[in-house]
């Protein structure tokens, strides 16, 4: 191995060991009391509607039961979750994290409709799918509040309503529909006689002209809403994937598993035939030590990424790293180009298929959260390269490819 590559791990060494020393934790349980996600997927196992008590006056227990049988109806995964959302709750007020909380928290699955409260909007609806949009549910629930028989409806008709929609799977096309109609509902009042006729007129021109652009004002406010929902513009249309307490010792144990096997291998390794055996042992030896400090699934996500960087050096096959956005994913299958949002400069990152997949369908990757200087749970890489390693590695993507975690070599 170069002395270049030496002095490339062990500065990384080092960054790793001041990384353990200084920053928080992620991804700490708080004693037995479940969070605010669990608490809503724990009761979503036995209805696919679940209600907060500030709402149970809007969706009383009886509509309750009709939705929750409305959706069985539709065979389709749908749950609905109808809860406040405000700054500075479990979820920041933000739908976004809501939903991303509730997916994680449930029982594993693969497919899942989730219609939510829209925290911009405390009377509209928020759609989300996984893990593609096979039944166009974004669009159809955002349809929902645009129809005209729902200008008035309650909270309970305008999410039976949005099931009906998602179930339809024409999300898409009632969108534009409904878009279509927001300008042509008004017309201009008949005129009564001679005189006064021109002002009736004047006025059925003003509500022609008035009523499109107050929609359209009213669509562009909702949309600049929507491009502020986020603290950190990179953070914009991302879904965080927030692992439960076992989830996390289920990592943990496969972390152990992993770097156990490393060790194991570098040991049995012949010497003469394995050019890059002291790559490996070094991989090993940072795994070790990163296992041991672990505050989270950042670091565990860590051992994991040094344990696979020392499986390539000593097959001699090096291959992509990690995911970038969430390098549980597994090794990545593809380079890709990826511009954070508010951003000029773009990046190339290493994916999984799934990642992939939902760049290029213009969908949220899913994205390994950390925690902040201020406490506020931010993706991985929004965290100051100088309290993260991991933020300054991408966990390899971000590295050259001849250094460290990128590809051993």
């Amino acid at each position: 191995m170069s002395t270049d590559a030496k002095r490339v791990i062990t500065a990384l060494a080092a960054l790793l060991l001041t990384a353990l020393t200084t920053t928080g934790t992620a991804g700490a349980a708080d004693g037995g009391t479940p969070s605010a996600g669990q608490r809503i997927a724990n009761a979503l196992r036995t209805s696919p509607v679940y209600v907060d008590e500030s709402y149970a006056e809007a969706v009383p227990p009886s509509r309750q039961r009709q939705l929750a049988d409305r959706i069985r109806r539709t065979g389709l995964p749908i749950k609905v979750v109808l809860t406040p959302l405000t700054k500075g709750d479990a979820f920041d007020g933000e739908s976004d994290l809501l939903a991303g909380a509730v997916r994680d928290r449930l029982p594993e699955r693969r497919d899942l409709v989730l219609i939510t409260s829209d925290g911009d909007f405390p009377d509209s609806l928020q759609g989300y799918e996984w893990p593609g949009d096979t039944h166009q549910a974004r669009r159809a629930v955002a349809a929902a509040g645009f129809l005209d028989e729902m200008r008035d409806a309650s909270l309970a008709d305008l999410t039976a309503k949005a099931v009906d929609l998602v179930a339809e799977g024409k999300g898409e096309q009632r969108y534009d529909e409904a878009m279509s109609d927001l300008g042509g509902s008004a017309h201009p009042t008949r005129s009564g006689s001679g005189a006064a006729g021109s002002g009736s007129g004047m006025t059925g021109w003003w509500l022609l002209i008035a009523v499109p652009a107050l929609a359209l004002t009213a669509l562009a406010t909702r949309a600049t809403l929507l491009r502020s929902r986020t603290s950190s513009p990179a953070v914009a249309h991302l879904v965080f994937a927030t692992a439960r307490a076992a989830d996390e010792a289920q990592v943990r144990r496969r972390a152990e598993a992993e770097v156990l096997a490393l060790g194991e291998a570098t040991r049995a390794a012949d010497v003469a035939a394995t050019p890059n055996l002291q790559q490996a042992l070094d991989a090993y030896a940072a795994a070790g030590t990163v296992l041991d400090g672990a505050r989270g699934l950042p670091d565990l996500a860590g051992a994991l990424a040094l344990a696979q960087e020392g499986r390539d050096a000593l097959t001699g096959s090096p291959g992509l790293p990690l995911c970038f956005f969430n390098p549980l994913h597994g090794r990545a299958a593809l380079r890709t180009g990826w511009r954070p949002l508010g951003r000029r400069d773009r990046l190339d990152v290493a994916v999984c298929q799934e990642c992939a997949d939902a760049l290029r369908d213009r969908r949220a990757p899913e994205v390994l959260p950390d925690t902040d200087e201020d406490g506020r749970r931010v993706p991985y890489f929004e965290v100051p390269a100088g309290r993260s390693a991991w933020a300054a590695s991408g966990y390899g993507s971000l590295m050259p490819p001849s250094a460290g975690l990128a590809r051993a070599r």
